[in-house]
């Protein structure tokens, strides 16, 4: 170990000053919080009372299917509670849930004191809190959508699903993954640069690596499918006929797009539950993970391969021949990377000595299940059976055995594993064994005979069923199944409760782990550690009974606050060495009320009052220009000392910073919806019926005008960002850019192109151009802040403000460009003469 950083301060006013400077506050004070341990607690609190939602809904349906010709519920109702049942399960509690348990659990395993991006997180909570509260306020008024959870169209269209029950759900599910966005970039930026000194790539927690995957994962994966919601929506809203086949339509569009999300998803959701695995399942057989640069190949290749994967749901929709035989052999490839690290896990028991604990239970719990589930997942891949057993009980079997399995269990695990960590006691686990079996048998028996009515021929979504078919006893036992399994979850529930009120303390580290979480005092304080340490090895290879100690006396780095500010270590990406101090933001309520102002948006889409749109959109500006504002503190323009002989700059004038990089991932994000919106508009041009259209034709000297300015902002972003005097003119420039472009692509879209109702390639050139006029809206707003900066005082201004600005001018160049290209590209692939 190193030598003190202070030596002779006192460690418990070190305590103490870092717990004034982290703690939150009391009563309505909780609601600024934006600490990573109030905020993962609340997802993970939130997204189980999502979980005993769905699993109502779930035994409503078991109790619809236990008989034939069931009166329990009507056609309308039960397609409300199943759709509600699928959307919840996938989108309120899966995904916030691992969300919930990286938030929470990153910042210790990785030696740090809080997330890169406190406040993020804290808007990310809100939002998936206020969309939640949409959805399932719609379920109890009766209004919820029932056209499944995948929201097939043209079921989900104006015509046939008329009312809001449909724009409840993809207006509301749109505003819940903005979370999961912001969820995304803050854990990879997290990853990426804030972490224990020393901590390299090769060094890091295998977690850490499944959620680097999982949320790269989640920032290329999730835009297809918020922008299939913001198409759907619109043809619901203004008639644009993107998936209509009457008008150069075409539905197929929606379900590629939902799919380019969908089979992702799977992954995501199972890569968490894995992460754990790979984390306790050493600990509880007392050795090292066998395989980890193997494992961790493992992740990188099967987050490629899932998203090659899209059409294996959509092999019955008439894909050549061709296309169906590369994605079928894609499929059956997938199970490659993971049996690589299902042996690893068997390689890892073999070599230690396992404590079968209730941990340990649940994680053979899940090495049966989603064993079965992955042979019948291959059974899917090919081709003919799938034909076959498409649409089939068979294959909500097979989801189920995927899905549950690879997660609840793991799920379960993690809970009896992390508990002592957050509670600071152990459990008292009186109740622990008969839960699982409860919860093992009832599942096996709910899902396992599915499979048996699927090959028998029972489609899903139906709510009743003649009794002649023979699958009346089937589905009597599969409910009965669920019911037991519902009681198994009770017992879990109770059991947790005896662990808050009866458990047994302990001082630290119960499991004997080298992980660094157990370094900390249990249950932990807000600012985790009161020193960052430095890590000489592989970080599940450490002492965490001597680190701990040694940490909580301030001998590590940032071992001393400094003038009142939060403060972590931001590290070099690759090496771990310190390379800046990044100072966090306080508590406040500005996620709260940025969260209510984009619910606000959301309302006013839902219940149609167009007319307030605009209102909300400065409302949600306005909230985040308050972001922008700094802590008056002072900072130092020099190198400050972090301890140990090292000095490094503050974040503000680190050449590369942690919102600079959020910036970058943002920017992926939003460069993945514009090309799936590329790609849409394409397909239709390619597969959609009623093509070409009606001839119209576009003023090529506007565009010309319009890609002028986003070439001046561009221009004038990149003159700002230089400095050297000229930030005022660069920025003015830039903003004159922005107003020019915006001004045209909005005048050519509203005022220029014959009404978008009438044909899907006049719909599509116009979502293009109001794209690209959004995008100079917001440039605008970054060259309008830049500019009354540099007014203001021109030194006050930051060279990293002015860096991201510089991104968001050119990529906005980039996306007005393109959105002229297209438009002279479709017209010159329909042909001479113009559209």
């Amino acid at each position: 170990m190193n030598e003190p950083t202070s030596p002779g301060h006192n460690p418990i006013e070190l305590h103490r000053a870092l717990d004034r400077l982290w703690a939150g506050k009391p009563g309505w004070g909780r609601l600024a919080a934006v600490n990573h341990n109030v905020v993962g607690v609340r997802f993970m609190l939130t997204a189980l009372v999502f979980f005993a939602i769905g699993g109502i809904l779930a035994m409503l349906i078991r109790t619809q299917l236990a008989s034939a010709n069931s009166v329990f519920m009507d056609a309308e109702t039960y397609g409300q509670v199943f759709t509600m049942h699928g959307t919840i399960m996938m989108f309120l509690f899966a995904i916030p849930f691992f969300e919930g348990m990286a938030i929470y659990l990153l910042p210790k395993l990785l030696g740090t004191r809080d997330l890169a991006f406190p406040r993020l997180g804290a808007y990310g909570y809100w939002c998936y809190l206020f969309g939640g509260m949409i959805l399932i306020g719609a379920l109890i008024g009766g209004v919820a959508p029932s056209g499944g959870w995948f929201m097939y169209t043209p079921l989900s269209s104006s015509v046939y699903s008329p009312g809001i029950n449909s724009d409840v759900w993809l207006l509301g599910i749109t505003f819940v993954e903005i979370s999961a966005l912001s969820a995304a970039v803050e854990i990879i930026v997290t990853i990426v640069k804030i972490r224990a000194a020393g901590m390299s790539l090769d060094r890091m927690p295998i977690f850490a690596w499944y959620m680097l995957v999982v949320a790269t994962m989640m920032l290329v994966g999730f835009p297809p499918l918020i922008l299939g919601s913001i198409l759907l929506e619109v043809e619901r809203a203004f008639d644009l006929p993107f998936f209509d086949p009457t008008r150069g339509g075409d539905p197929l569009l929606w379900q590629h797009l939902f799919w380019l999300f969908g089979h992702p998803e799977v992954y995501i959701i199972f890569l968490p539950a894995a992460g754990a695995i790979s984390t306790i399942l050493p600990v509880l057989s007392g050795t090292p993970l066998a395989g980890y640069r193997v494992i961790v190949a493992a992740i990188v290749s099967m987050a490629f391969l899932s998203f090659g994967l899209w059409v294996h749901h959509m092999y019955t929709v008439g894909i050549p021949h061709v296309a169906l035989s590369f994605f079928s052999a894609a499929s059956a490839l997938v199970a490659v990377p993971t049996a690589i690290q299902i042996f690893a896990w068997l390689a890892t028991m073999a070599h230690g000595r396992p404590r079968f604990s209730i941990p340990m239970l649940h994680i053979f719990g899940f090495f049966f299940v989603f064993v079965i589930g992955g042979l019948t997942g291959v059974m899917l891949a090919m081709v003919p059976f799938d034909w076959q057993a498409h649409d089939t009980h068979f294959v909500v079997a097979h989801l189920h055995y995927v899905l549950v399995g690879g997660f609840i269990f793991p799920m379960l695990a993690m809970a009896y594993y992390w508990l002592p960590h957050l509670t600071g006691k152990q459990p008292v686990q009186h109740l622990s064994n008969a839960a699982f079996w409860m919860i093992f048998i009832g599942f096996n028996v709910t899902f396992f005979f599915m499979h048996l009515t699927g090959l028998l021929g029972m489609p899903r979504r139906v709510f009743e069923y003649p009794t002649e078919f023979g699958w009346e006893t089937l589905n009597f036992i599969s409910s009965m199944g669920s019911f037991i399994m519902a009681m198994g979850f009770a017992l879990v529930a109770l059991d947790f409760i005896l662990l808050f009120k009866f458990g047994r303390p302990f001082r630290r580290n119960p499991w004997k782990a080298g992980t660094l979480e157990w370094a900390m005092p249990t249950p932990p304080p807000s600012y985790n550690f009161a020193s960052i340490p430095r890590v000489n090895k592989r970080a599940d290879l450490l002492d965490p009974d001597t680190l701990g100690p040694y940490l909580a006396s301030g001998r590590g780095y940032l071992g001393m606050p400094r003038n009142d500010r939060m403060e972590v270590l931001g590290v070099d990406p690759v090496t771990g060495e310190p390379d800046q101090v990044v100072m966090l933001p306080r508590q406040t309520y500005l996620p709260l009320w940025t969260a209510i102002a984009t619910g606000a948006f959301f309302l006013v889409m839902l219940f149609k009052l167009y007319w307030a749109i605009p209102v909300a959109l400065i409302a949600v500006i306005v909230c985040f220009w308050l972001w922008t504002r700094r802590d008056p503190l002072p900072v130092e323009n020099d190198l400050v000392p972090i301890g140990h002989g090292l000095s490094v700059p503050v974040h503000l004038h680190a050449s590369t910073p942690p919102s600079y990089l959020a910036m970058v991932l943002t920017l992926v994000a939003d460069a993945t919806l514009y090309i799936s919106l590329l790609f849409g508009c394409l397909f239709l041009w390619v597969s959609a019926p009623n093509w070409p259209p009606a001839g119209f034709v576009v003023d090529v000297k506007l565009l010309a005008l319009a890609v002028g300015g986003v070439i001046m902002s561009c221009v004038g972003g990149r003159l700002a960002a230089r400095r050297n005097g000229a930030v005022t003119v660069g920025s003015a420039l830039a903003l004159l850019g922005h107003l020019i472009s915006t001004g045209l692509f909005l005048a050519i879209a509203l005022l220029v192109l014959p009404a978008p109702s009438g044909h899907a390639a006049i719909a599509s050139v116009f979502v293009i151009f109001i794209y690209a006029a959004l995008h100079g809206t917001i440039g605008a707003v970054f060259a309008a802040h830049a500019l009354w900066t540099s007014l203001g005082n021109r030194k006050a201004i930051l060279s990293i403000d002015l860096r991201i600005g510089r991104l968001w001018h050119d990529y906005t160049a980039a996306a007005g460009i393109s959105a002229a290209a297209f438009y002279l590209a479709l017209q010159s692939l329909i042909g001479e003469g113009g559209l």
